[in-house]
């Protein structure tokens, strides 16, 4: 695995193919009041890219190209926080989208281990360490381990999503899974708007 490591954007012209998975560090989970200060990205080749911002500096014009991309399916885990993140901070609602978590909730009903950590171990077989999940990301330097952790949260996500589909496609719900990838941008909004805790389906 290579990681690569860029300051407030990627380079120009940077290719991810026709999906990319995406996470992000931010100072806490609150998304009106925690600012992002990292967003990791891979193409699922093995390799990891690493956007930390500086200054409140969100400018951003390739990522932003490359997330308000159509043709590029966004891959994440726990997509709801991601994308409410990277819609407060660059004003993008990123579609389509693919959420690791949200597919195994609804294919994977024989458990209730749902977390990234879990899908490596029970998918892929691999241990993944969530050590540095509560670090300071807002330091101006990001450690070694910072680093590494934040590229593991990416490398992993399009080999889980080939497992997924398979179990998709058993079980017969590839399509209830699309439908609710589809709606993940307005459970963002939603959130975004004060609708986090109150479910507006209800009665």
């Amino acid at each position: 695995m290579s990681v690569f490591y860029y300051r407030n954007d990627l380079p120009l012209d940077f290719s991810f193919g026709n999906c990319v998975a995406i996470d992000s560090e931010t100072m806490g989970l609150n998304i009106h009041r925690d600012r992002l200060c990292v967003l990791q990205l891979s193409s699922g080749d093995g390799n990891a890219h690493i956007v930390q911002f500086f200054n409140f500096n969100y400018k951003a014009p390739n990522l932003r190209t490359l997330l308000s991309d159509h043709l590029v399916t966004k891959l994440f885990h726990f997509a709801r926080f991601d994308l409410a993140i990277i819609q407060r901070h660059f004003g993008i609602v990123c579609s389509p989208v693919y959420c690791t978590k949200l597919a195994s909730k609804l294919v994977r009903t024989n458990t209730t281990r749902h977390s990234l950590r879990d899908l490596c171990q029970d998918l892929l077989g691999v241990e993944l360490s969530k050590q540095h999940q509560t670090s300071d990301w807002g330091v101006s330097t990001l450690t070694d381990e910072q680093i590494a952790y934040a590229a593991s949260d990416v490398i992993f996500l399009h080999a889980i999503r080939a497992k997924i589909d398979n179990l998709l496609d058993r079980e017969n719900r590839r399509s209830l899974a699309e439908a609710c990838f589809n709606f993940l941008p307005i459970r963002a909004s939603l959130d975004l708007a004060g609708w986090s805790e109150e479910d507006v389906f209800a009665h």
